[in-house]
């Protein structure tokens, strides 16, 4: 009985081991940075975010994004280190429309004395209510403090709203703006700087904004089947329908008739592709192809880069571009 426990703990130790090694490397990009004096120091909450707020900071911020490399955001949970940067910093961008749901916990833990300005930067965007469960919640435990999207409170616990707003250009552009109020909020001094580093970016996004509008309305097809229910915005703005094999959440399983149901509509529909995600396993997406008879392409949520996509200079521009491509290959 001992000797069974002890082979358990090391073949437990030669899993975690490794899965220590790859969260120790991963760290590079992201919670490892460090406050500096005389910035604006800036904690993001994940990827897209982070971009932006460097693109518009420039040389007056830095900038230091919790999320790790490689790491899907749905069920990450910050650490120590991660809180007393934000306590040190003065502005701390988070998504909001229920994606971090250990925000409030997080903002619990700065203490008293933190100056930290906090900006939930969906705020302005006209949020989706999805259909279906989510598998755990984007943050039902989520407390909005202050003035943050006081419209999301008191919702019911059954009502999920879908926090994917970055994935629209459409809705990249109001968030783009809330970062870089914020920056002119607490740093007033630099705002001729921020408005035209914010400007650039703007014309960036609203580029990408035509450019679908222009290619996606032009396509006969308008049904995609993906691997999370992750493109709500992307597919309200540009008039697709999403079909999504898991919900809200990536954890969120399917039951054996949605998939039955799914592959019938596939068939039905002549759908060509079923599109999966990098940061997400896409075992369904290919079981649900092979079943249907059809083959898979990538459509990117842009929740992060992996290590990749960091490492080949990838951006949300780059990926979102490649997600039009995949797109109109798909619907052509």
């Amino acid at each position: 009985m001992y000797l069974h426990r002890y082979k358990r703990g090391l073949i437990f130790l030669a899993v975690l081991l490794p899965l220590l090694l790859v969260l120790a490397g991963c760290g590079k990009n992201s919670s490892g940075g460090t406050i500096v004096e005389g910035k604006v120091n800036v904690i993001t909450s994940f990827y897209p975010i982070y971009e932006f707020a460097q693109a518009i900071g420039g040389e007056d911020a830095n900038v230091i994004n919790l999320l790790p490399t490689g790491v899907e955001p749905h069920d990450w949970t910050p650490r120590s280190q991660d809180i007393l940067n934000a306590s040190k910093a003065q502005l701390f961008l988070y998504n909001g429309a229920r994606l971090e749901g250990w925000v409030p916990n997080f903002l619990k833990g700065l203490g008293n004395d933190a100056k930290v300005e906090t900006v939930e930067v969906s705020q302005g965007i006209d949020l989706i209510e999805a259909d279906g469960d989510d598998g755990h919640g984007h943050g039902e435990e989520a407390e909005h403090e202050g003035e943050s999207n006081s419209e999301h409170e008191g919702e019911a616990a059954d009502h999920h709203v879908d926090p994917h707003t970055w994935v629209s250009p459409k809705s990249a552009i109001v968030m783009a703006e809330n970062i870089k109020n914020s920056y002119v909020s607490v740093d007033p001094e630099h705002q001729e700087a921020y408005e035209a580093r914010y400007q650039e970016l703007l014309g960036q996004l609203q580029a990408l904004d035509a450019k679908f509008t222009e290619q996606l309305s032009a396509l006969p097809n308008k049904e995609i089947v993906v691997s999370h229910q992750a493109f709500g915005y992307l597919c309200r703005d540009y008039g697709l329908t999403q079909h999504a094999i898991m919900g809200l959440s990536p954890e969120a399983e399917p039951r054996a008739q949605d998939l039955v149901a799914l592959s019938k509509l596939v068939k039905e529909e002549g759908i060509r592709y079923i599109f999966f995600e990098e940061l997400v396993s896409d075992k369904l997406a290919k079981t649900l192809a092979s079943e249907a008879g059809v083959e898979t392409l990538v459509l990117n949520p842009v929740e992060g880069l992996t290590k990749a996509q960091a490492q080949a200079g990838d951006n949300y521009f780059t990926l979102m571009e490649k997600n039009l491509q995949n797109l109109i290959q798909a619907l052509q």
